[in-house]
């Protein structure tokens, strides 16, 4: 009973590392031959580079739209 239950666990696992790997295979065979990986899609660093020039278009903006304003008296 005991070799049904954990050969019925390892068949599982390898089926499950299967469907995993196998989507990608052609890629991880190529970088492990020295090959260089596709670009990878990543959204949030690009994101984070445009909220970041966004940032600094806004604030050199707001300095020297306030340079050129006359100061106010308190």
């Amino acid at each position: 009973m005991a070799v049904v239950v954990f050969g019925g666990a390892a068949v599982f696992a390898v089926y499950a590392l299967a469907v995993t790997i196998r989507p990608q295979a052609a890629r991880i065979v190529s970088v492990l031959r020295g090959g260089r990986g596709d670009a990878r899609f990543e959204p949030l660093s690009t994101l984070v580079r445009a909220e970041r020039r966004i940032a600094v278009r806004r604030w050199a903006a707001g300095s020297a739209s306030m340079a050129l304003r006359p100061r106010e008296a308190a």
